[in-house]
């Protein structure tokens, strides 16, 4: 059967050996017992894992390869703290401790400021989150993390939710294979229209000059504040058609103002 080539830091991940319960049963035992060889085998056997955690962040760092480092950190760590005896997946244990280790470092190096309380408050729900995986073998509820830590539900949603990770208004979020479509896109932008008399004269002039299909659209996008999708919906066309006559529309007005 044919491997699929999959490259992510430079990683072909047809040619990482993927470890099955047994191998890694084995090697766990061994290094728990001093054999350090084993322990480079099963961070060897589990890069696809990390690997497999870091293709959502693919747009959200200049630099994968100090990502993919900082995965490898939170593989290492799971694999110093994991404990046979719990009769765990080791991937359940493991994932939660990479991505911590991924979130915390895009939060860290994000432009973005956030209270150094709610930092701290986040790494003990992490650490928390973490324990209660291992001891329970599956991931807590909110309402569990509040009463381990004696800590409002409440503060606990805000703290997880003012260290997700940061997205672009210009993230792409689909693409028909030509025509891509950005998070802007969908939201409504109801802007002052107080333009000069002689920009409103020019701006008229060439909306005269544009189709039907793309003065309407252009109208409905930028006077009325109106999505791609409420456009869609209502002319019963495809988004992507939308797309391109409004990216049409703004290039003839373009051309007609400069």
């Amino acid at each position: 059967m044919a491997r699929h080539k999959v490259e992510i830091c430079g990683v072909n991940t047809a040619n990482i050996k993927v470890l099955n319960n047994e191998e890694m049963i084995i090697l766990f035992e061994k290094y728990h017992a001093g054999d350090l060889l084993a322990k480079e085998e099963l961070i060897n056997g589990n890069l696809k894992l990390v690997l497999s955690i870091l293709k959502k962040y693919t747009n959200r760092t200049d630099n994968m390869d100090d990502l993919f480092q900082v995965g490898c950190i939170g593989l290492i760590k799971a694999i110093d703290n994991f404990d046979l005896s719990h009769e765990v997946k080791f991937s359940t244990y493991a994932v939660p401790m990479i991505l911590g280790e991924v979130k915390r470092y895009l939060r860290d190096n994000n432009s973005i400021r956030i209270a150094r309380s709610i930092k701290d408050l986040s790494y003990k729900i992490a650490k928390t989150k973490e324990k209660l995986t291992l001891d329970l073998g599956k991931e807590p509820s909110i309402s569990l993390i509040s009463q381990t830590l004696a800590v409002p539900e409440r503060d606990i949603v805000l703290a997880l939710d003012s260290m997700r990770d940061s997205i672009s208004m210009f993230d792409p979020i689909y693409s028909d294979g030509g025509d891509v479509i950005y998070l802007c896109d969908q939201i409504s932008d109801k802007k002052n229209s107080n333009y000069t008399l002689e920009e409103r004269i020019g701006l008229n002039d060439a909306l005269n000059n544009l189709k039907d299909k793309e003065r309407y659209v252009i109208e409905e996008r930028y006077f009325y504040g109106k999505t791609q999708m409420e456009l869609s919906e209502e002319l019963g066309i495809s988004q992507a058609q939308i797309s391109r006559l409004e990216k049409s529309g703004l290039d003839n007005i373009k051309r007609k103002l400069l």
